[in-house]
C-alpha cells in the first residue's frame, strides 16, 4: 500500500512537470516580447513586439503564405498591415528570424542561409530597435532615446499614420495586390513641382490631384467639411504635410490600396471594423457618402475622379425624395410628402444594400411583414425574404446602395406618402397616352413631309419639262438644219401621236428595243411611219434623244430608214421614222428560213 502511494505521488509530480514545461513552451513561443530588442535579441516567427496600439511581428497577408515584417493595429482583429519592412523580399516559410547582424545592422534572415537589410545601424553602436506607441518602428542609440538612426515613418508603404510626415519625395505606394504587399502601380505624396497638393500617380502618370494648401487645416480636401465630424485635421507648408486624428483618441489610418483608391477610415472599437469616411476616387462604399435617404451606385460613375455636385454624382435621391443641397449630396434627400402614418404607400426598390440597424419580426409572409411596418409611424422601410424573414427599418436611413455585389442585398420597400404614388400613376398614364399617340403623330407627320416633297418635286419637274418643247424643239430644228439634210422634218404633238397609232394599241405593235417600244402609225395623210416611243426604264434621256437625231441626220442614206420627225411632250420623247413594210434588214439575214433565202437568192 506504502508503495502505490509513494508510486502516485511521483507520478503526479512528473505529470505536473511535464504540463508545467509544455505551459512555458508554449508561452515563449507565443509570448509578446517588450517593445524593443537589442543587438543580442531576436523575434522568430510567431513572436512580436507590442507597444500601445501596434504590434510588430511576422504575417502572411490574404491568401499568401510567404511571411513579411509588418507592423499591424493591436485592436484589428484582420490584422491588417499598416508597414512592411520586406515588402519585395518574403520569407518563403516560417524560418524568418528579425534581428541584428555583426554590422549593427536590422535585419530578416532565414533559415536558408538568405538575408535582407531592414534598418542600416549606420556604424553606431549599442543601438536598439523599438515600436513606439504612434506605429513608428525606429532604430535608436539605447543611451539617448532622441537620437533616431532610422525609422520606418521615413520609408512608409501604403499607409499615412497620424504624426507621419508626408515631404516632397516620400511616397505612399500601393501593395501589388490584395495578397501581395510588394511595391504596386499607384504612389501617393506631394507633387514636386508644386508641393501645396496632392498626387496621386499611375505608373508615374498623374492620376489624381486635391485642392491645393492655402492654410486652412482642410483646405487639401475640401470635402471633409461636408461630414458631420471632420476625421482629420491636416498641417502642412510648402515641403512637408501631416495630420491628427479628430476625436485625437480614435484610431485613424489613410490608406492609398492597390486600385489607386485613397481612404480615410477609422476604427470602430464596438463594431471591431473599421468605418469608411472619404475615399477618391468616390467610392459606395463610404459612410454616409449620399447622406439620409441617398442611394449610391457606382454605375453612375464614368470619369474618376467624380465629384459628388457634378453630373455623374453616383448619389440619388427615390422617387419622392429631392435633394436637400445639389451642391453637397452629403445631406441627403428629403421628402417632397410627409408621411401620413395611415394609408401611406411603398415602392419596391430590389437589388438594394439592406441598411442597418434593423428590427426583426417573426412574420411569415411579406404583407405580414408590410403590415408590422404600417403599426409603426416611425418605421420608414421593410425587407423581406424567405431566408432572412422579416426586417423593418425606422428613422432616416442612410448607406443605401443600389447594384451592390456583397452579401445583405434584397429588395427593400420604401415607405413614401400615397400620393406620390397617386401622382406617380397620373403621370405614368400621360407617358403611356403620349407612347401609344406618338408613333401614330410621328406617321403622319412623315406621310404629310413625304406628300408635300414629293408634290413639289413633281411640279418642279412639270416646270422643266414644260421648258423641254420649246428648247428641244429648237435645239433639233438645229441639229437638222445644220447638217443640210435637204429633207423635211417635222414636230408633232402626243396626241397627233396617240391618233396615228390607235392610242398605241398592242396590235400595232412592231417590237421593243433598248430605247423602247416601236409602234406602227398612220398620219393624217395616209402616210405609215414607225413610232419608237422612249420607255420609262430605258436609262436614257435627252442626251440619248438628241444624240440619236443627230446621228440620222449625219447619215441619210437612199438604204438607210429615214428619220420623219419627232414629238416631244413633258416625258414623252418620241422619234418617228420611215415605215418599212417588208421588214428590216436583220430579218432577211437572221429570221428568213433556208428555203426563204434561196428563193430570194
Amino acid at each position: 500500500m506504502f508503495v502505490e502511494i509513494s508510486y502516485l505521488k511521483q507520478s503526479t509530480v512528473v505529470v505536473l512537470l511535464i504540463l508545467s514545461v509544455s505551459a512555458i513552451g508554449c508561452l515563449s513561443a507565443t509570448r509578446p516580447i517588450l517593445g524593443r530588442i537589442s543587438l543580442n535579441e531576436s523575434i522568430s516567427d510567431g513572436q512580436t513586439l507590442v507597444s500601445g496600439n501596434f504590434v510588430l511581428g511576422f504575417f502572411s497577408p490574404g491568401t499568401s503564405s510567404h511571411r513579411y515584417i509588418g507592423i499591424w493595429y493591436n485592436s484589428d482583429p484582420n490584422g491588417t498591415a499598416v508597414w512592411v519592412a520586406n515588402r519585395n523580399n518574403p520569407v518563403q516559410d516560417t524560418s524568418g528570424i528579425l534581428k541584428f547582424d555583426n554590422g549593427g545592422n536590422l535585419i530578416v534572415s532565414d533559415g536558408r542561409g538568405r538575408s535582407f537589410i531592414v534598418a542600416s545601424g549606420m556604424g553606431v553602436g549599442n543601438v536598439e530597435a523599438a515600436i513606439l506607441d504612434s506605429g513608428n518602428f525606429v532604430l535608436r542609440s539605447i543611451a539617448n532615446h532622441s537620437n533616431i538612426i532610422w525609422e520606418s515613418f521615413a520609408s512608409p508603404t501604403n499607409t499615412w499614420l497620424p504624426g507621419m510626415n508626408i515631404t516632397v519625395g516620400k511616397l505612399l505606394t500601393s501593395w501589388k495586390s490584395y495578397d501581395d504587399p510588394a511595391m504596386g502601380d499607384y504612389s501617393f505624396g506631394l507633387g514636386v513641382v508644386n508641393a501645396s497638393a496632392f498626387i496621386i500617380w499611375w505608373n508615374g502618370r498623374e492620376f489624381w490631384n486635391s485642392a491645393h494648401w492655402n492654410g486652412d487645416i482642410n483646405s487639401p480636401i475640401p470635402e471633409l467639411t461636408s461630414i458631420d465630424i471632420i476625421p482629420v485635421s491636416f498641417r502642412c507648408d510648402n515641403l512637408t504635410c501631416t495630420y491628427t486624428p479628430n476625436p485625437s483618441d480614435r484610431l485613424t489610418k489613410i490608406v492609398l490600396d492597390q486600385t489607386g483608391s485613397l481612404s480615410i477610415t477609422q476604427f470602430d472599437s464596438e463594431a471591431k471594423s473599421w468605418v469608411l469616411l472619404w475615399r477618391q476616387p468616390v467610392s459606395c462604399d463610404e459612410s454616409k457618402l449620399c447622406g439620409v435617404f441617398g442611394v449610391c451606385n457606382m454605375a453612375n460613375i464614368h470619369i474618376l475622379p467624380v465629384s459628388l455636385d457634378s453630373d455623374q454624382s453616383p448619389c440619388q435621391c427615390p422617387k419622392g425624395f429631392a435633394k436637400q443641397d445639389k451642391s453637397n449630396t452629403r445631406k441627403g434627400c428629403t421628402r417632397q410628402t410627409p408621411l401620413q402614418c395611415t394609408g401611406d404607400k411603398f415602392i419596391d426598390m430590389p437589388g438594394m444594400r439592406l441598411p442597418d440597424p434593423r428590427q426583426k419580426v417573426a412574420v411569415v409572409e411579406d404583407s405580414g411583414c408590410q403590415s408590422a411596418c404600417m403599426k409603426y409611424c416611425s418605421c420608414t422601410a421593410y425587407a423581406h425574404s424567405l431566408s432572412d424573414g422579416c426586417s423593418l427599418f425606422h428613422g432616416n436611413l442612410t448607406n443605401l446602395q443600389d447594384g451592390y455585389n456583397g452579401t445583405g442585398v434584397g429588395t427593400l420597400h420604401l415607405r413614401v406618402a400615397a400620393s406620390e404614388l397617386e401622382s406617380g400613376s397620373s403621370s405614368g398614364h400621360k407617358l403611356l397616352w403620349l407612347a401609344s399617340v406618338l408613333p401614330s403623330v410621328a406617321f403622319l407627320i412623315f406621310c404629310l413631309v413625304s406628300f408635300i416633297w414629293i408634290r413639289k418635286w413633281k411640279i418642279k419637274g412639270k416646270e422643266k419639262r414644260h421648258d423641254h418643247p420649246i428648247v428641244m424643239t429648237s435645239d433639233v430644228m438645229k441639229l437638222w438644219e445644220s447638217e443640210d439634210t435637204g429633207s423635211h422634218f417635222m414636230m408633232l404633238s402626243f396626241s397627233q401621236i396617240e391618233n396615228a397609232t390607235d392610242n398605241f394599241s398592242t396590235a400595232n405593235k412592231l417590237g421593243e428595243g433598248g430605247f423602247g417600244p416601236v409602234y406602227k402609225g398612220s398620219l393624217p395623210n395616209g402616210q405609215d411611219v414607225a413610232v419608237k416611243r422612249l420607255a420609262a426604264n430605258s436609262g436614257q434621256g435627252l442626251p440619248e434623244f438628241k444624240n440619236e437625231i443627230l446621228l440620222i441626220a449625219k447619215l441619210q442614206h437612199r438604204n438607210l430608214v429615214g428619220l420623219l420627225g419627232c414629238c416631244i411632250d413633258e416625258d414623252e420623247l418620241v422619234l418617228l421614222y420611215e415605215y418599212m413594210p417588208n421588214k428590216s434588214l436583220d430579218f432577211f439575214l437572221f429570221g428568213m428560213g433556208t428555203v426563204e433565202r434561196r428563193q430570194m437568192v
